[in-house]
């Protein structure tokens, strides 16, 4: 989506939410709602929306004030404010969740999903919810899975083409550790970061490469110290939306029901905005003067990173949700 396209939309969504705090800030009761995004993802529209149907679906009791660009913390230290009350609910993304939830970290084993709407089949059905139930152990309600979408690779270096093209790269990733033992496999060198400290490391050279969504490599403005993109898709990324259960169970069930049902509504709209912005989103870099690779031989991406998901159920188990994963495939 351009940036003309997404402030438009975004912009539109801001003056529902100050009519609506207008109206009923008074009464509502709000939520601190923290996101590492800046206002220009999709994130901060889905958040955005997310406050709306709030308000629908309760009458005005509930809403959102909504702190992005990392302002209450990165992923990490938000998941913490939550599980501490001192913020009321987070969305970020699901591999800062594997640290207290090892089971949540199968979701980056790489080329684990054939498709996006395989991807969704999954985070909606079964084994989607079984990882969200899993939260409460922690402190945390999970109430809906919104879109971070596909990973990419980018890097000032050269074009990434094949696996031999990713070795001995300087590599930001996730602290997950699948990410990490997906690029050491690769041959990288992976460093794990917060997002908030990677345009400054990519600039500097502290890494020379980083792998994220093209809608989040966008809005952090990464493509001004970087040169190549290459459209690799080899892992899907998506976000979590949790909320402090002591709170959570501490509402009225109607509200409880109306979190869950608006988390979920919006996650749909932030999903279908994603979506509709990949192509623009590549355009746009286009024209920013990267290098553009869109299409690779994913097979030997996959034979070099297979040993991922062996790894995984050796040290944290889930054989049988993958299994469960596998057999959501349309193509098999």
């Amino acid at each position: 989506m351009t940036a003309t396209i997404k402030n438009i939309v975004i912009g539109s969504l801001v003056g529902v939410g100050l009519a609506l705090s207008a109206t009923h800030g008074a009464q509502a009761n709000s939520l601190r709602f923290a996101s590492e995004a800046s206002r220009n993802d999709t994130q901060y529209a889905g958040a955005q929306k997310f406050n709306e149907l709030l308000d629908e679906k309760t009458g005005g009791e509930l809403d959102l004030k909504i702190f992005t660009d990392s302002t209450l913390g990165n992923g990490q230290a938000a998941i913490t404010g939550t599980r501490g009350s001192t913020i009321d609910m987070l969305v970020t993304g699901s591999s800062n969740f594997s640290g207290l939830v090892p089971l949540i970290g199968m979701l980056d084993i790489p080329f684990l999903f054939e498709n996006t709407d395989h991807a969704y089949r999954t985070l909606d059905g079964e084994v989607g919810q079984e990882l969200l139930d899993k939260l409460n152990d922690v402190g945390l309600q999970g109430l809906a899975y919104w879109d971070n979408g596909w990973r990419q690779i980018t890097n000032s270096a050269h074009p990434v083409h094949t696996p031999d093209d990713v070795k001995g790269l300087k590599i930001r990733t996730t602290g997950a550790p699948v990410h990490i033992e997906a690029f050491k496999l690769l041959g990288a060198n992976p460093v794990p970061m917060p997002i908030g400290e990677l345009y400054t490391a990519l600039e500097m050279g502290t890494v020379d490469a980083q792998e994220h969504p093209l809608g989040v490599f966008v809005s952090a403005k990464l493509y001004e110290v970087q040169d190549y993109l290459t459209l690799s898709y080899h892992a899907y990324s998506p976000l979590i939306v949790a909320m402090n259960k002591s709170k959570f169970d501490a509402l009225p069930e109607d509200q409880q029901e109306a979190l869950i049902e608006a988390a979920r509504e919006a996650g749909d709209y932030q999903r279908e905005l994603n979506n509709q912005a990949i192509a623009e989103e590549v355009e746009f870099l286009r024209g920013e003067g990267l290098d553009i690779v869109e299409s690779i031989d994913q097979a030997p991406f996959v034979e070099a990173t297979i040993g991922v998901r062996e790894t995984f159920v050796d040290q944290f188990g889930g054989a049988s949700e993958l299994q469960q994963i596998d057999a959501l495939r349309v193509d098999d």
